[in-house]
């Protein structure tokens, strides 16, 4: 399957941070912000523009023993797609 963000990182207009009142990570860009869950800032650490979509799937297939490998890169593509769409996540290539 032909992944069009290879090597994903944020957009110089998102910025992750993390929101120690609700010890949560936040995605904030100009003018909104998404509350991400853990997943999602789990995902969104690792969009730093040194990893590839592979690499991320891999460490959080490590991470998440018990996931299926075959769910969390659905979720992952998914995951990133979404937002690349959003103009929040570009390939760092």
């Amino acid at each position: 399957m032909f992944d069009p963000i290879v090597r994903p990182r944020l957009s110089p207009k998102a910025r992750l941070r993390f929101d120690r009142r609700t010890g949560r990570y936040l995605l904030l860009y100009p003018e909104a912000g998404l509350d991400l869950n853990d997943t999602g800032s789990d995902i969104l650490q690792r969009c730093t523009g040194d990893r590839t979509t592979d690499d991320i799937i891999q460490e959080l297939a490590d991470r998440h023993g018990g996931a299926a490998p075959a769910e969390i890169a659905r979720d992952v593509r998914a995951f990133v797609m979404a937002l690349a769409d959003r103009g929040l996540i570009q390939d760092a290539e």
